[in-house]
C-alpha cells in the first residue's frame, strides 16, 4: 500500500530544495565569448545578394512546423512558398541537436510527419537524430521546397503595409521583401541557453553546448561513430535532462571519467527500442494509416475512447492504467474528486515503479538514491531509455547530486559542487533551449501589425488567439503551435500537423476569393478566450511539482504561462473539433476581406 500523505510530503521537500527566486532569470544566453557555440558548424554559409522580390507565402522556421505547412500548401496548389530558415538546411531542433544518441522519445510513427505522404517506413520505433533529418530534407526534396529556401538568415523585422495587404520581411543578410502572408513557426527548442553559474566565463578547458556538439574535439559523429578522442579525457556533463540521457550512455563508454552533475533527476522508463519489421510494417501501411495512428495515441495518451493502444509506450501506459481503475469504479464513484485520486494513486503506482527500476539497474546504492524522481510523473517531461541508468555501472562514471542546489561555480580548471572541485578537461552543458521566455524574445524579432501594434505589445499579459493561429491585428499571418489549441505536449509534431493543415486551408480559401485580407475578429479572440479559461490548469502547476521549463520554475503561473493551456474538452475532440471546422469551408471567427 503506498502512503499518498507520505508522498506529497516527500514530493514538497524535494521541490522546496530547487526553488528559486530568480526563475527563468537564473539561466543565460550565449553571448560574449560564448557567442561562438550559435555558429553552424555543419555547413557552411553561402554568399548571396539580398532579396527584394515578392512572395505569396512566408515562413519563418524550417523545422518541422514549416515543413508540414509548406507541404500542405504546396498541395493546395501554393506553388509560390518560401521558407526561411536560420540554419543551413531544413530540420529545426533536429539540425541542431546531433549530439551523440539523439532520438525522438515519442514514437517515430506518430512523431515524424508526412510519412504516409513520402512512403518512408521509419527503421526503429524511436528513430534516431539522423534519420529524422534525412526524412526533414526528404518532404523539402519532395515538395519542392527548398527551390525558394532562404537558409543562414534570421528575421529581424515583420511589419503589415496596409496600403498594399502584404508583410514586408527584413532579414540579417540584408533582404527586404514582401509576402501576402506569413505564418511563423519558429517553436521553443532552437535557442540554446546556459547555466547562470559563477565563473563560467572562466573555465579554460574545452566547453561546448549539446546543441552545437564539437565532434572535432570528441571524435566520432553523429551517426554513432565512437568518439574515440575522449578516452583520456575527465568530462563534465551540466544537466540531466532528455539530452543528458540520451547522450551520458555514449560520453560513458567514450571517456577517461565522465562526472554528472545533477540537480533534478528525470524519471527514466523503459524505452524498449526495436527496429520495425518491413513485413508488419507493410500490412500496417494502408492509406490513411498514420492519421489513424495519431488518433489512437492521442486518444490513448490523453485519457480518450480508444478500444486498443497501437502505439504502446510509456506515454500510453500511464493513461492505460488510469482507465483501467476507473472501470473498476462503483456506483455513484465517477465524482470528479474520486477520480483526481485514482489519477493519484496511478501516477504514485507509476512512478514506485520507475524508483524500483533505478534499484534494479544501478549496482551502487548511494549513486540509485540520487537517480530516483520524487515528483509526479508529468510535472517534468518524461524520459525513456535502456542504457541510462545502465551507464552508472560503467567504471570511471559518477553521478555528483547537488541535492538540488545545482553547481556552486565554475573554476579555471573545473567543476565546483557541494564545496569539492572537480578538475575537468571539458566541460558539456546539457542545459537545453529558452521554453518559458516571452514569443518575441525567443523569435528574434517583433512583429509590427495593423495600426502599428506590436504583437510584444499585444501579448504583454499573455498569448491572445484564435485556435492558437490566428491573432487579432496581425492580418495574414498564422502562428503554428501548439498553445491554446490542442496543446499535446507529449507529441508536438500532431499539433505542427493540425495547424499546417489550417494554415493552408484558410490562404487557399483567400486566393479562391479573391481576398486580400483575412483576420480572426476580436469578438472571436475573445470568445475562444473565454472558453480555454475553464480549462483546468494543467497538473504540472500542482503545489508538489519540482521546478522546471514545464512549470515556469516554479514560480507562479506568468500571465503567458496562465494562458498557454489548451481545448477544455482535451487534445482528441479539439482535433475533431478543428477538422470540422476546416471542412464545413465557413472558417467561423476569420473576416475575409
Amino acid at each position: 500500500m503506498i502512503d499518498k500523505e507520505a508522498l506529497r510530503r516527500k514530493y514538497r521537500a524535494e521541490r522546496d530544495k530547487r526553488l528559486r527566486p530568480d526563475g527563468n532569470a537564473q539561466y543565460k544566453r550565449l553571448t560574449g565569448r560564448f557567442a561562438h557555440y550559435l555558429t553552424d558548424p555543419y555547413t557552411p554559409v553561402a554568399p548571396r545578394e539580398p532579396r527584394t522580390d515578392h512572395v505569396t507565402v512566408a515562413f519563418i522556421g524550417g523545422g518541422f512546423a514549416g515543413l508540414v505547412t509548406g507541404a500542405r500548401l504546396k498541395e493546395a496548389g501554393v506553388a509560390d512558398v518560401r521558407i526561411v530558415e536560420k540554419g543551413g538546411d531544413f530540420g529545426g531542433t533536429w539540425y541542431w541537436n546531433r549530439y551523440p544518441g539523439a532520438q525522438c522519445d515519442t514514437a517515430s510513427m506518430v512523431y515524424m510527419p508526412l510519412l504516409e505522404e513520402t512512403g518512408h517506413m521509419p527503421t526503429e520505433k524511436y528513430a534516431h537524430g539522423p534519420e529524422i533529418l534525412e526524412h526533414c530534407r526528404r518532404i523539402g526534396k519532395q515538395y519542392g521546397l527548398y527551390d525558394n529556401a532562404l537558409f543562414h538568415t534570421e528575421v529581424e523585422d515583420l511589419e503589415w503595409d496596409a496600403s498594399r495587404s502584404r508583410w514586408t520581411v527584413r532579414t540579417n543578410r540584408g533582404d527586404a521583401f514582401t509576402a501576402q502572408f506569413v505564418a511563423m513557426g519558429t517553436g521553443p527548442l532552437h535557442v540554446p541557453k546556459l547555466p547562470g553559474i559563477d565563473g563560467i566565463d572562466a573555465f579554460e578547458g574545452h566547453s561546448f553546448h549539446t546543441s552545437r556538439w564539437d565532434y572535432a574535439y570528441t571524435g566520432g559523429d553523429p551517426s554513432g561513430a565512437p568518439m574515440d578522442r575522449l578516452a583520456d579525457k575527465r568530462v563534465a556533463i551540466i544537466g540531466t535532462g532528455a539530452t543528458a540521457v540520451q547522450c551520458v550512455p555514449h560520453l560513458a563508454r567514450a571517456c577517461r571519467e565522465l562526472y554528472v552533475f545533477q540537480r533534478t533527476p528525470s524519471s527514466v522508463d523503459v524505452r524498449n527500442n526495436y527496429p520495425i519489421d518491413p513485413e508488419w510494417f507493410a500490412g500496417i501501411a494502408t492509406p490513411g494509416w498514420q492519421r489513424r495512428w495519431l488518433e489512437n495515441f492521442t486518444s490513448n495518451q490523453t485519457g480518450g475512447t480508444a478500444e486498443i493502444d497501437l502505439v504502446m509506450d510509456g506515454w500510453t501506459d500511464l493513461s492505460r492504467r488510469i482507465r483501467a481503475r476507473y472501470a473498476a469504479l462503483g456506483p455513484g464513484e465517477m465524482t470528479l474528486e474520486r477520480m483526481a485520486e485514482v489519477y493519484e494513486e496511478s501516477d504514485h503506482e507509476k512512478m514506485e515503479e520507475i524508483r524500483a527500476r533505478v534499484d534494479a539497474i544501478v549496482a551502487d546504492p548511494d549513486t540509485a538514491a540520487g537517480l530516483k524522481a520524487w515528483y509526479r510523473q508529468l510535472c517534468k517531461r518524461p524520459c525513456f531509455h535502456d542504457e541510462y541508468l545502465q551507464a552508472f555501472n560503467v567504471p570511471g562514471t559518477h553521478l555528483v547530486d547537488t541535492d538540488g542546489k545545482g553547481v556552486n561555480r565554475i573554476t579555471p580548471s573545473g567543476v565546483v559542487a557541494g564545496g569539492r572541485e572537480y578538475e575537468m578537461d571539458c566541460v558539456i552543458y546539457a542545459s537545453g533551449f529558452e521554453v518559458g521566455t516571452e514569443y518575441t524574445r525567443r523569435t528574434g524579432y517583433d512583429m509590427t501589425g495593423r495600426g502599428g501594434v506590436k504583437l510584444s505589445e499585444y501579448w504583454s499579459e499573455g498569448m491572445r488567439t484564435l485556435h492558437g493561429t490566428h491573432v487579432h491585428s496581425f492580418p495574414n499571418a498564422f502562428v503554428v503551435q501548439p498553445a491554446q489549441g490542442a496543446n499535446l505536449i507529449s507529441n508536438i509534431p500532431h499539433n505542427l500537423t493540425e495547424a499546417g493543415a489550417t494554415t493552408a486551408a484558410v490562404i487557399r480559401h483567400a486566393l479562391d476569393g479573391g481576398f486580400t485580407e483575412v483576420e480572426v475578429t476580436r469578438e472571436a479572440e475573445d470568445t475562444w478566450l473565454d472558453l480555454l479559461r475553464t480549462a483546468p490548469p494543467p497538473m504540472r502547476f500542482l503545489p508538489d511539482c519540482t521546478p522546471g521549463y514545464y512549470n515556469n520554475e516554479g514560480q507562479a503561473p506568468s500571465p503567458w504561462s496562465l494562458l498557454n493551456v489548451g481545448y477544455p474538452a482535451g487534445a482528441t475532440a479539439y482535433f475533431s473539433y478543428l477538422d470540422r471546422w476546416r471542412e464545413s469551408g465557413e472558417f467561423a471567427g476569420l473576416e475575409f476581406r
